[in-house]
């Protein structure tokens, strides 16, 4: 992993990218997103703060537990600008999405529990399906194979 020197306050995407192990497109995804920001030199070359290391790393281990940008996104604006987020930061942010992923990991739960009751039906359309229409909410009013909505939607 390439070092960058304590005395460099800002990085290239080059930089960033070797740094954090994120490919350039998505760091210019990401800043498309609202996710990271940079700012201009008068070559108009990316130059991204370094603290911006600790917002990538937060967008990737947010990503791999499944939030949506909007929902990274929103938690990195209440992020102090200016200065490298500190742990507290971090707890206080990670603390709103608890309830969420546990709401996630109770429905992967139930997937993972009844997904064997489906192997081989093909269609979903048994009476109660623990996957497409769990606790047969839709059974009662309507027939064949459909999608049980998801929560909230």
């Amino acid at each position: 992993m390439p070092q960058i020197p304590v005395k460099v306050q800002e990085l290239t995407v080059g930089q960033l990218s070797a740094r954090s192990g994120v490919a350039v497109s998505a760091l210019h995804f990401y800043e498309a997103k609202g996710l990271i920001s940079s700012r201009r030199t008068p070559g108009n070359q990316r130059r991204y703060s370094r603290d911006t290391l600790r917002r990538v790393a937060f967008v990737r281990a947010s990503q791999r537990v499944g939030m949506p940008l909007a929902a990274i996104r929103d938690a990195l604006a209440e992020l102090p600008d200016g200065r490298t987020p500190t742990r507290e930061d971090w707890a206080r942010l990670s603390e709103k999405w608890r309830v969420e992923l546990d709401e996630r990991i109770r429905r992967l739960e139930r997937l993972r529990d009844h997904l064997t009751d489906c192997i081989g039906c093909g269609c979903l359309s048994m009476t109660t399906c623990g996957l497409s229409n769990p606790d047969d909410t839709i059974g009662a009013r309507l027939t064949g194979s459909r999608l049980a909505p998801e929560p909230g939607a």
